[in-house]
């Protein structure tokens, strides 16, 4: 129980240096007068295309991104790594537990890298997305199975979909979208969103990465120019999945002692 709570110390501090990172935050100047001279057109066209994306995964894309990785071998593999939690709950097996949920994640990274260098070095920038969201899913559903938790209803995706928001938003806004994670996370039933809801909230989090990587998806779209902005896809797949690790972490831990 100790090394459990120390654990959670330790993501509290975590969460805080995320807190003033985001807060410090800001945008690059060449960033900033690049993304000025980009039409806004092309912004329109970005969210719609991540809003498609998340849409496209979400309802049809869970079957195929199983196919990827043996589900049955994962939940066994936890149920193991659980018990061993519950039985010595030293930090070993709490350090055993996160090493395994990140190790999925290297993999991942190379393929997210190869697809974005590929496919920028033909000037293919929007219809990457679609497959950088599924790969970005499918760590995420990986990493929800590795602590435990499933992915499939309405609330577990609403879930998702807040943390992706929140992993891509900086400023005063990063604050509040944690606190509201955070509060899913403490409640041990969770209220079933509407249908409304979820899409509102699938809104959000396209707008998010949109702005975010307007300019990256901009540069994907030229022709050898573009290898620039595909590379840029593990860089984004790090930041997002580091942060929904720690979520799930924190998730999974103060569930062991409530």
């Amino acid at each position: 129980m100790k090394a459990i709570e120390k654990e959670l110390r330790r993501l509290e501090k975590a969460e805080e240096r995320l807190c003033r990172q985001a807060e410090k935050k800001t945008v690059p100047f060449w960033k900033e007068k690049l993304e000025e001279k980009i039409p806004d057109k092309v912004m329109w066209g970005l969210q719609k295309m991540f809003l498609k994306a998340f849409a496209l995964v979400f309802e049809k894309g869970d079957t195929i991104i199983e196919k990827t990785y043996d589900k049955e071998a994962v939940a066994k593999d936890f149920q193991i790594k659980d018990y061993a939690v519950g039985l010595k709950g030293g930090r070993r097996e709490i350090r055993n537990l996160k090493r395994d949920a990140a190790k999925g994640n290297a993999v991942s990274t190379l393929l997210t890298t190869a697809e974005g260098i590929v496919l920028g070095a033909f000037g293919i920038g929007l219809p990457d997305i679609v497959l950088w969201v599924g790969f970005l899913l499918r760590g995420v559903y990986e990493t929800a199975m590795k602590y435990g938790f499933g992915y499939e209803t309405p609330e577990e995706k609403m879930f998702i979909l807040k943390m992706l928001e929140a992993a891509m938003v900086t400023g005063e806004n990063w604050a509040g979208l944690n606190k509201e994670i955070n509060i899913c996370i403490e409640q041990a039933v969770q209220v079933m969103p509407t249908e409304e809801e979820v899409k509102r909230q699938m809104e959000k989090t396209a707008d998010a990465f949109a702005t975010d990587m307007l300019v990256t998806k901009f540069i994907q779209g030229m022709p050898i120019v573009g290898i620039i902005g595909g590379a840029m896809n593990p860089v984004y797949y790090r930041r997002v999945m580091a942060y929904v690790q720690l979520k799930y972490r924190k998730r999974y831990l103060l569930h062991k002692i409530l």
